[in-house]
C-alpha cells in the first residue's frame, strides 16, 4: 500500500506544483524517486511529529498543500494537540498520512499499535478521516483528499503487502462507500485494509444460507448517511469491521447515527478490537486473531444477532 502511495504521490506532484511532502525520518528510500524529481518539496523533519504538523499548517496557510507522513501513533495521538489547534482550528488543507495503522505494526509491541487514533482525530472539528482498504484505493484516496477544503484530512494506511481488492479503479468519493459484493440478509462495513476478511466472511455466511453485502467503507467522517439509511432499512444486521478499538471508530459512529433514528430494521454488530493492550509480540494476523478481527468471528456474530 504504502508503494502505491509513494508512486501515486509522484504523479499528483507533478501535476500540484503546491504539493509538499514532509516525512517524519521514515520513508526516506521509499520516496527516492519522488526527492529525485521534486529536491525543494520533501522535507525530512525529523522525529519531531508536532513540529511537522505545524509546518505542515504553516505551509498550508501558505496556499500549499502539505502531505505530513509518518507511523500512525505517532502522527496521530502523539501530535494531537498541533492537529486540532494548528490544522483543524483553521480549517487548513493539510493531508495527514498514518501508515502502519491498526495492528499492521503487531511485532514491534503497544508503542506502535493504532487502535485508537480513529476515536482521537473523529471528535475533532473539519476533521476528514478516510481509510482505503488496498493500494488501488490509498492512490484514490490522496487524489481524493487533495480536492478538501475547509479542513485536514487523514488517510490511515496500512504498511505493505495487503491484497488488491479492486481489479479496476472504482468510482471513489470522500464519503460514498464502495459496495463490493450485493446481499439480502445483513451487509458487512468494513473500514480499512481489513476488508478482505470481509470477504472471506461473506463466504462464510454463504454457505449458512445468509447473503451478505460487503462494501468497503473507506470514509469514517463525514459517513455516507444516504448509503446508511437505505442499509438499516433493507437487512435485518448490519455489521462493522475496523482494525480499531470499540470505543470511537466506525462502530462508533454508526452506533451514534444510529440512536439519533427511530424505526430502524436492522440491528447493528461492532466487531473491533476491545479496550486492551497487546503486550505479547507477534505479527498482524496473529494479532487480529488475539482479538477476534477474523471472518469466523466476524460471521459467529453476525449469525448469532440473526438467530442463527
Amino acid at each position: 500500500m504504502r508503494d502505491a502511495f509513494a508512486k501515486e504521490l509522484s504523479a499528483v506532484a507533478a501535476e500540484d506544483p503546491r504539493v509538499i511532502m514532509l516525512s517524519g525520518d521514515i520513508g526516506n528510500r521509499l520516496f527516492d524517486k519522488y526527492k529525485a524529481a521534486f529536491p525543494d518539496r520533501f522535507y525530512n523533519c525529523g522525529v519531531a511529529e508536532a513540529n511537522m504538523t505545524t509546518v505542515a499548517a504553516g505551509l498550508a496557510a501558505d496556499g500549499l498543500r502539505p502531505i505530513a507522513y509518518t507511523i500512525a501513533p505517532f502522527v496521530t495521538m502523539r501530535v494531537l494537540e498541533q492537529i486540532r489547534v494548528d490544522l483543524c482550528y483553521h480549517k487548513l488543507p493539510a493531508i495527514v498520512v498514518g501508515v502502519g495503522a491498526g495492528l499492521s505494526y503487531a511485532s514491534l509491541g503497544p508503542t506502535h499499535h493504532s487502535m485508537e487514533d480513529v476515536a482521537c482525530l473523529r471528535a475533532l472539528p473539519n476533521m476528514t478521516i478516510v481509510c482505503p482498504a488496498d493500494p488501488v484505493e490509498a492512490r484514490l484516496a490522496l487524489r481524493a483528499a487533495l480536492k478538501v477544503e475547509g479542513g485536514p484530512t487523514y488517510i490511515r494506511m496500512g504498511k505493505k503487502g495487503e491484497p488488491v481488492v479492486h481489479a479496476a479503479a472504482p468510482d471513489f468519493k470522500i464519503g460514498k462507500v464502495l459496495v463490493l459484493k450485493p446481499g439480502r440478509d445483513a451487509a458487512i462495513l468494513a473500514s480499512g485494509t481489513i476488508l478482505p476478511v470481509a470477504l472471506e466472511a461473506a463466504e462464510k455466511l454463504a454457505a449458512k444460507g445468509v447473503s451478505t453485502e460487503v462494501v468497503s467503507f473507506h470514509t469514517v467522517k463525514p459517513l455516507d448517511e444516504d448509503y446508511l439509511a437505505a442499509a438499516f432499512a433493507r437487512f435485518s444486521v448490519v455489521a462493522v469491521l475496523e482494525e480499531h478499538g470499540l470505543a470511537g471508530g466506525l462502530g462508533g459512529a454508526l452506533a451514534e447515527w444510529a440512536s439519533d433514528r427511530d424505526g430502524l430494521k436492522a440491528r447493528l454488530v461492532r466487531v473491533a478490537s476491545p479496550a486492551e493492550f497487546i503486550k505479547e509480540c507477534g505479527e498482524q494476523d496473529w494479532a487480529r486473531a488475539r482479538f477476534g478481527l477474523t471472518a469466523e468471528e466476524t460471521a459467529r456474530k453476525i449469525l448469532a444477532r440473526l438467530g442463527r
